[in-house]
């Protein structure tokens, strides 16, 4: 008979809110709580160290600026708890905040829990924040983010080249003066796109202008907030523009559509991502498709190849995008 959280609750006297708390590693239960109620799990056989059944899908949070306010993210989660369930494992979504005052604490109890795999959404990391993470004695897998050391298995998307591809087709397009809509918080994801922009124009022949970069917020108000703030001052205007996610384009677009400028017959835009809100726009935002739902069910793979066959060999799978052609570019 399979052991229940209320048979450790009995054992340990804890009650089962916090028997659960504590194997799932939330918030609110002391070191010395989490490990007696994971002593006894263990020694009752509640956790199976040889046989992981669960992974937790973690999305971490540096400041909240890209995870918050998108659809994005619940369309990579889907897929990859539907990957999950399909093999026979048990998902749990845990929220991890760098900024909470036991956030060390929290990952080296996820880092050091041998019953789960870890699947760690780490959009809005940056390489300092790594280190807490390099000693994980479970399977882990970074998701949306890569490690320039190559100490861990990745998925992520093919960023780089999905920016050149967008670029080149303005190119294609006519375009010469073409700008860079930049997410003020820099991750990975959007140096990574601000090379394949600088890559496309090189292979051109076109000078990057930094006049033409317009450093915006990352959601769709504070990128329309601020792109009325940058046209107030009149700039000069490049003829296209790509941006670094469709929130960004979106933003940017209903600001530039206010001061009077029509898209595309004045100012082409090209964002990344394909967010629902892309079709119903005005006009229909032409960017490039991530497969989010396909993109969770590779992570979802992966772990579990992980999980079943642990090895020192480290993989970066990168996910190709697709282009899609809508409205908001013209042919010069």
């Amino acid at each position: 008979m399979k052991v229940s959280i209320r048979q450790i609750s009995e054992k340990t006297g804890f009650s089962p809110a916090t028997i659960s708390n504590a194997l799932n590693h939330k918030k609110g239960v002391n070191k010395e709580t989490a490990a007696e109620v994971f002593r006894v799990a263990k020694e009752l056989g509640y956790i199976d160290e040889e046989r992981i059944t669960k992974i937790k899908f973690v999305i971490y949070r540096k400041n909240g600026s890209i995870i918050e306010d998108t659809p994005f993210f619940s369309l990579l989660i889907d897929g990859f708890e539907k990957e999950c369930g399909a093999s026979g494992y048990e998902v749990v979504i845990c929220n991890l905040d760098s900024r909470a005052y036991d956030y060390e604490e929290q990952v080296k109890w996820m880092m050091n829990d041998t019953s789960s795999a870890v699947v760690l959404l780490g959009t809005e990391l940056m390489d300092e924040d790594l280190d807490l993470y390099r000693s994980a004695k479970c399977p882990f897998l970074l998701f949306d983010y890569w490690s320039s050391d190559m100490e861990f298995n990745a998925v992520l998307i093919n960023n780089s080249d999905s920016a050149r591809m967008a670029t080149e087709y303005l190119i294609g397009k006519g375009h010469e003066k073409i700008g860079y809509l930049r997410g003020r918080y820099r991750i990975k994801s959007f140096r990574s796109r601000h090379v394949g922009y600088v890559v496309a124009l090189k292979k051109a022949g076109i000078k990057e202008e930094p006049s033409y970069t317009v450093t915006i917020g990352t959601n769709m108000n504070e990128a329309y907030s601020d792109m009325v703030a940058f046209l107030s001052k009149k700039p000069e205007l490049p003829t296209a523009f790509f941006a670094d996610n469709d929130m960004i384009a979106l933003g940017a677009m209903k600001a530039l559509t206010e001061f009077g400028y029509r898209i595309p017959e004045d100012v082409s835009i090209v964002g990344f991502d394909d967010l629902p809100f892309c079709e119903i726009a005005s006009p229909r935002l032409t960017t490039l498709r991530v497969a989010k739902q396909e993109m969770g069910q590779v992570a979802a793979k992966r772990i579990i190849e992980l999980v079943k066959n642990q090895s020192n060999v480290r993989l970066k799978t990168q996910v190709c995008t697709s282009f899609v052609e809508r409205d908001s570019v013209r042919e010069i």
